[in-house]
C-alpha cells in the first residue's frame, strides 16, 4: 500500500508540473507581445475643441469624438455609484477580475439557457479599461486571457480613482458622446453635478450597448435598462427605496441646447476651423480640447445676415422672375393628397427657410391658389406678383403682369412666405376712442424668389480688427465659400480713397482744384491709348478734390494720380494692406486691382482710427486643455490687470503700440472728404441715419460689382453685391442702390441705442470755412460753403484765398486733354442725389 501511495503521489506529482508547464506555455503563448499598459500613465484622449462667441455662447464644436476630460475629483458620487452599480459593484475591493462576478454569471447564464435573454457578463471596469485602451473588440479566448492579465497588471500599477477616471472619460454613450461628461451634456443639457438619480443611471446603462437603449429609437428598452439600474442602485444601497421609487416612476426627457446657450453662424465658424487649422494644425484642432473665444458678437451677426439677405432679395426683384423651382403632377385643383406627397418628395433648395415650398393647385387671372406640403392651403394675389415680370439674360425685364398666369401656372413649384395678416379697421363709439385694430385670420401669401446674385459683408472694430459680424453669401448650405475673405473681387471706386490721401499725405489740400474734363492718357510708343471717361458721360471742369470723391469723378481721380505719381499711390495702397503687392498703372487708381472685403475693411478702419495699424481677426484667445493662454490677438502685456480684487486702484493702464501707417491729420483729412460722400454724395441715402457716417461708394465697369465700405467712429462694414461669374448687375445698379442699402438696414440696428458719437479730430488741424464748390475761402454769408480741415500752412487766407494752382514735387503729366470733347463747363455747386454709376 505504500508502494501504491508513492506512486500516486508521484503521479499528481508529475501531472502538477506537467499541468504548470502546460499552464505556463499557454499563458506564455496569450501574453507575448502583450501592449505596454504603461501608457495609460500619460493618458492623453482626443478632445472636443470648443468655439464661444463674444458673448460666451457656444459657436461651434470639432472633434474626431465628442469629449470633456472631467477629473475623478470633480465626478459626483451620484454618477461614480451609479457606474459602479451597473457595470463592477466589487470594483474597489477585487484584484482586476471579479471571481465572484464570474461565478454570479456562470450561474444567470446556465439558468437562462434556451431563453433569448443577452448573456450576462463579467467583464470589470478595469478589464473593460484593458479593452478599451490596448487590445481590440475581437471576441475571442486569447483575447479575454489578454484582458485579464492586463487588467490584474493595470490594478498593480495604477490607483482604483485613476483606473475609474480613464474609464469614465474613454467609453462610448452613444449620441456622438465619448466619456460620462459629454453625454450628460448631449443627453440632458446638464453638467454632471445636475444629473438626476434617473438621468445618472440612464447614462450608466449605455455602455453595454448605447444603440440598443437609444432614448428617441428605442423608448422602451432604453427605459428598461435605465429602471434595471436604478434597482441595482438600490439594491447596493446607494440610494434609498425612496428615490429608487421616483426614479423609475420619471420618463426619460432629452433636452437641446437652447439659443440662449448656443448661436448659429456657420460662415463665422468655418473661418475659425480654417485659421485654427492654419497655427495649430489637424490634430490640435480635432483632438486638442482647445478653448477658443472668437471674436463674434451675435447680436451683430443676426442684423448683418438680415440686412444682406434682405438687400440681394431687394435687387433680385428688381430683376425679375426666372420661373418655378420644379413643377409636379395636379389633379383637379388639388382635390386628394397625391399632390402633398409629391410636393414633400421635392428637396428644398439650400436657403430656402424660412420660407417654404408651395404647389400651384390653380390660377385665375386675380390670384393662384396654393397648397403646402403639410396640408395648408392659401392664395397669392396678383397685386404681389407686379414684381414678376420676366427676367432677361441682360438683366432687363420683360412686359408688365397683367394677371396671374403671366407668371404662375397649375404644378409650379414656388417658394411662398406667409404674410402678415391684415388689420380689420375699428369702428369708434360715440364718445368714446377707437379701439386698437384686431388682426384678421388671412390665407395670403408673399411670392418669393432665391436670389441668384451673391456677395459678403464684414463688420469690425476699428480700434482692435476684431471682426465682429461676417456674412459670406446668402446661404452657408448652398455655398460654402465665403466671399468676405475668400472672394478676390475688383473694388471700383471704392479704391479711390486710397488716391486721394497719397496726394493729401504729399502735401495737397483738400480744396486743391482740379480739372474734371477729357483727356487721352498715352502710355508710350507702341501701344493703345487709353481715354477714361466718366460714368455719367459728364464733365464738372476745375473743382476741388472734395468734389470729386463725394461724386466719384474717374478723370479726376486719374488726373490725379498721374500728377503725384503712381508710385505714391502704391505706396499708400500697399501700407493699408488692400494690396500686397500692385502694379503702378494708371487704370489701378480705379480700383482695376483685386482685393477682398476683408483687406478693403480693414483698410478703411485705418482712416477712421487716425491711421494706426491693425490686424484683423476673428479669435481672441487660444487655451489648450489644461487651460493655458497659446494665443491672444491683443498681446500687450498688463501686469495690473492681473489683481485679484478691486480695492479702489485706478484702472489699468495699456499701452498703445499700434503703429502709424499714416500721419493722423491726413487720416482725418480723408475721413472728412468721405464723410461728404454721405452728406452731398453718391451715397446721400445714408444721411438718413442722422448719424455721424462715411463711406465710398464703389461700381466696376460694365456693373459686375456694387460696392459701399464704410464707418462710424467704433464700427466699420464693407458689403458687396456680384455674380460668381462677374456679369452685369443690371441697368441702374451701382454702390450706392445695391450695396449702400444693405449698409444702412445693418447700421440702422447696430446702432441703434446707441449714443451719438462725433468723428474725433487730431489736434493740429484747422477748420476753414471754404466755398465747397470752388474751395476758396468762403465769404461772409456764403450759404454754399463748408468747414474744411487744412494742415497748418495750406490753408487759404483772406490774402490768398484761391486754392493752391499747385504742388511740389508733382510729376510731368503725360495727359493730354482730348481735342474731340465738347469744352468743360464751369462748376456747379455739388448736388446731394447725383445720377449715374458711381
Amino acid at each position: 500500500m505504500l508502494r501504491i501511495a508513492r506512486i500516486l503521489l508521484f503521479l499528481v506529482l508529475a501531472l502538477g508540473v506537467v499541468a504548470a508547464g502546460a499552464g505556463y506555455a499557454v499563458f506564455a503563448h496569450f501574453t507575448r507581445d502583450l501592449p505596454d499598459y504603461q501608457q495609460l500613465a500619460s493618458y492623453d484622449p482626443p478632445m472636443v475643441t470648443r468655439v464661444q462667441a463674444g458673448d460666451g455662447r457656444l459657436l461651434a464644436e470639432f472633434a474626431v469624438e465628442n469629449r470633456v476630460f472631467v477629473p475623478i475629483s470633480a465626478i459626483p458620487k451620484r454618477v461614480i455609484r451609479a457606474f459602479l452599480s451597473a457595470e463592477d459593484k466589487n470594483f474597489y475591493t477585487h484584484p482586476g477580475i471579479d471571481l465572484q462576478g464570474i461565478l454570479r454569471a456562470t450561474i444567470q447564464n446556465a439558468m437562462a439557457l434556451g431563453s433569448n435573454r443577452r448573456p450576462a457578463g463579467a467583464s470589470t471596469i478595469t478589464q473593460q479599461v484593458a479593452k478599451n485602451f490596448l487590445l481590440s473588440n475581437e471576441v475571442s479566448i486569447e483575447r479575454k486571457v489578454k484582458e485579464a492579465v492586463l487588467a490584474y497588471r493595470i490594478e498593480q500599477a495604477f490607483s482604483k480613482d485613476r483606473i475609474l477616471e480613464l474609464y469614465l472619460n474613454e467609453i462610448y454613450l452613444g449620441f456622438n458622446s465619448y466619456g460620462v461628461a459629454a453625454a450628460a451634456l448631449n443627453y440632458f443639457n446638464k453638467p454632471l453635478n445636475e444629473l438626476t438619480v434617473a438621468e445618472a443611471a440612464f447614462l450608466a446603462g449605455l455602455p453595454k450597448a448605447p444603440n440598443n437603449y437609444h432614448p428617441v429609437r428605442r423608448p422602451e428598452a432604453a427605459k428598461a435598462r435605465r429602471d434595471y439600474v436604478v434597482e441595482r442602485m438600490a439594491e447596493d444601497g446607494v440610494i434609498t427605496g425612496e428615490e429608487a421609487a421616483a426614479a423609475i416612476a420619471s420618463p426619460i426627457e432629452l433636452r437641446t441646447r437652447t439659443e440662449a446657450e448656443a448661436v448659429r453662424a456657420d460662415v463665422f465658424a468655418e473661418e475659425v476651423r480654417r485659421e485654427l487649422m492654419k497655427q495649430f494644425g489637424e490634430k490640435a484642432v480635432y483632438r486638442g480640447g482647445l478653448s477658443v473665444r472668437a471674436t463674434l458678437d451675435p447680436v451683430l451677426q443676426g442684423y448683418a445676415e438680415q440686412a444682406f439677405r434682405d438687400g440681394l432679395v431687394a435687387y433680385d426683384r428688381r430683376h425679375g422672375w426666372r420661373g418655378a423651382i420644379t413643377r409636379i403632377e395636379v389633379e383637379g385643383e388639388g382635390r386628394g393628397d397625391a399632390w402633398r406627397q409629391r410636393l414633400a418628395a421635392v428637396p428644398p433648395p439650400p436657403g430656402l427657410a424660412p420660407w417654404s415650398l408651395a404647389v400651384v393647385l390653380a390660377v385665375t387671372p386675380g390670384e393662384a391658389r396654393i397648397g403646402l406640403a403639410d396640408g395648408t392651403r392659401g392664395r397669392i394675389p396678383v397685386d404681389d406678383l407686379r414684381w414678376a415680370r420676366a427676367s432677361r439674360d441682360d438683366q432687363r425685364l420683360g412686359p408688365p403682369i397683367r394677371g396671374v398666369p403671366d407668371v404662375l401656372a397649375v404644378g409650379d413649384v414656388v417658394a411662398v412666405e406667409k404674410t402678415a395678416a391684415p388689420q380689420a379697421p375699428a369702428r369708434p363709439q360715440r364718445g368714446r376712442p377707437a379701439p386698437p385694430p384686431q388682426p384678421v385670420e388671412s390665407d395670403r401669401f408673399a411670392l418669393r424668389q432665391l436670389p441668384n446674385v451673391s456677395g459678403g459683408l464684414i463688420a469690425l472694430d476699428p480700434h482692435t480688427g476684431r471682426v465682429l459680424a461676417m456674412v459670406g453669401g446668402f446661404s452657408f448650405e448652398g455655398s460654402q465659400f465665403n466671399r468676405a475673405t475668400q472672394a478676390q473681387r475688383q473694388p471700383g471706386s471704392a479704391f479711390k480713397p486710397f488716391v486721394y490721401m497719397a496726394a493729401l499725405e504729399a502735401g495737397i489740400p483738400p480744396n486743391y482744384v482740379i480739372q474734371d474734363s477729357p483727356f487721352i492718357f498715352d502710355p508710350g510708343p507702341g501701344q493703345e491709348r487709353w481715354r477714361p471717361g466718366n460714368a455719367d458721360g459728364r464733365f464738372l471742369g476745375p473743382v476741388p478734390l472734395r468734389v470729386g470723391i463725394e461724386r466719384s469723378r474717374n478723370l479726376m481721380t486719374v488726373r490725379l494720380a498721374e500728377q503725384i505719381g503712381m508710385d505714391k499711390v502704391v505706396d499708400v495702397a500697399q501700407r493699408f494692406g488692400v494690396f500686397d503687392e500692385m502694379k503702378p498703372a494708371l487704370a489701378m487708381a480705379l480700383g482695376a486691382g483685386e482685393t477682398t472685403l476683408l483687406r478693403m475693411a480693414t483698410a478703411y478702419a485705418m482712416i477712421v482710427n487716425g491711421g494706426r495699424k491693425i490686424t484683423p481677426s476673428i479669435i481672441d484667445r487660444v487655451q489648450d486643455r489644461e487651460g493655458r493662454t497659446i494665443f491672444r490677438h491683443d498681446s500687450r502685456e498688463c501686469g495690473d490687470c492681473r489683481a485679484a480684487a478691486w480695492n479702489g486702484q485706478p484702472p489699468p493702464t495699456l499701452p498703445d503700440q499700434r503703429s502709424q501707417v499714416i500721419d493722423p491729420q491726413t487720416a482725418y483729412q480723408m475721413l472728412s472728404m468721405l464723410e461728404g460722400v454721405v452728406l452731398r454724395g453718391t451715397a446721400g441715402r445714408l444721411a438718413a441715419l442722422r448719424r455721424p457716417i462715411a463711406g465710398k461708394t464703389g461700381t466696376t465697369n460694365d456693373a459686375l460689382d456694387a460696392w459701399f465700405v464704410g464707418f462710424s467712429p467704433d464700427l466699420v462694414v464693407a458689403t458687396y453685391v456680384g455674380f460668381d461669374r462677374p456679369r452685369t448687375l443690371g441697368p441702374g445698379e451701382q454702390g450706392g442702390t445695391a450695396a449702400a442699402p444693405i449698409f444702412q438696414a445693418f447700421m440702422e440696428q447696430a446702432l441703434k441705442g446707441t449714443p451719438v458719437v462725433p468723428f474725433r479730430m487730431p489736434p493740429g488741424l484747422r477748420l476753414v470755412r471754404v466755398d465747397r464748390a470752388t474751395g476758396a475761402l468762403a465769404g461772409p454769408g456764403d450759404g454754399n460753403s463748408i468747414m474744411e480741415a487744412f494742415k497748418p500752412g495750406t490753408e487759404p487766407t483772406a490774402d490768398d484765398p484761391s486754392p493752391l494752382p499747385g504742388f511740389p514735387g508733382a510729376s510731368t503729366p503725360s495727359v493730354a486733354s482730348d481735342p474731340s470733347a465738347p469744352p468743360a463747363p464751369r462748376p456747379i455747386a455739388p448736388v446731394s442725389a447725383p445720377t449715374g454709376i458711381y
